[in-house]
């Protein structure tokens, strides 16, 4: 049964968009249980804010270098953030770690995504790590935010092959298609039912 009020959400990215796209993609189409109520970057010019003028959704911009210290640059993304109610904060693509008062104002509803089959691969250059390693598999997560770098609680997983002709751009592009398709089967899945980690029940409702 879909919810009365579809789930609320602030998309947070710092370049092309193409999760936030996706995203945008499913809740056009119509029947789908969320919906974007702002989009936030921590630099100007990227593509994802032009998505996010595109479709007419609220966007800003929280830069780092606009503030005394990280902690104050935390504070202040969420004010920005929290200024929309969200339900959920999707990190798609946001290449900052999210600080104590961040999480601590939106606990267990913080989700991101990762390139590669947590805890296998964390950190910046996952794609690239796995390769390095020699692995035949590696895939996509999403999983909760937590004050560590991509080791909060696995949500949902896929598996992605990894070819003996494969570099580092041609398997993260088979990545993204898994990881675009997860994140909005995730989202649909918390707006919906919620969903249960290390055996605790979350909802969303």
């Amino acid at each position: 049964m879909e919810p009365a009020v579809p789930l609320g959400v602030v998309v947070l990215a710092s370049g092309s968009g193409t999760l936030l796209q996706a995203v945008l993609e499913a809740s056009e189409a119509g029947g789908f249980p969320a919906r974007i109520l702002a989009v936030g970057a921590d630099r100007t010019g990227v593509e994802a804010l032009a998505r996010a003028e595109r479709a007419g959704l609220p966007h800003f911009v929280a830069r780092v270098g606009d503030h005394p210290d990280r902690a104050a640059w935390d504070a202040a993304l969420t004010e920005a953030v929290a200024a929309y109610r969200p339900d959920v904060v999707i990190s798609a693509g946001f290449m900052k770690l999210l600080g104590p008062a961040f999480l601590a104002r939106f606990p267990a509803r913080v989700v991101n995504t990762h390139p590669a089959l947590l805890p296998a691969f964390p950190g910046m250059h996952a794609v690239r790590d796995a390769i390095e390693a020699g692995v035949k598999v590696t895939g996509s997560t999403v999983h909760f935010v937590d004050a560590g770098m991509d080791t909060g609680p696995v949500i949902a997983q896929e598996a992605v092959e990894v070819n003996a002709e494969d570099d580092e751009s041609s398997l993260h592009e088979r990545i993204k298609a898994v990881e675009r398709r997860l994140l909005v089967e995730v989202i649909e899945k918390l707006a919906r039912t919620g969903c249960t980690v290390d055996g605790r029940k979350v909802s969303f409702r």
